[in-house]
């Protein structure tokens, strides 16, 4: 599992303008079963999506699609980590990681 952190390196309305392509990168995801849930950070800084995948090289097979990546809007940052402990509607996700 990987969290990804996102960091807007450019204005908000470079990152606006790349809105529409960086939604259908996360859909073409979602679609994959790769990703678990994503959204903006608060204050809007950056993003946070959370991938079910199992190693740095799957994690940035993702990453490289992300128009934000390629075009320089954001950095991101890798978080690799183990579910130990979970809440019950968390579950299957749980069960694939320990698979």
């Amino acid at each position: 599992m990987f969290l990804m952190l996102l960091k807007y390196i450019k204005p908000l309305d470079e990152v606006e303008r790349l809105m529409p392509e960086h939604r259908a990168f996360l859909d073409r995801f979602y679609r994959e079963g790769k990703l678990v849930c994503s959204g903006p950070r608060e204050p809007r800084t950056g993003g946070v999506i959370l991938a079910d995948v199992d190693s740095e090289v799957e994690a940035m097979k993702i990453v490289v699609e992300d128009p934000f990546f390629s075009e320089k809007v954001a950095h991101y940052e890798l978080v690799r980590f183990t579910i130990t402990r979970s809440d019950p509607r968390f579950a299957a996700f749980v069960e694939s990681a320990a698979a």
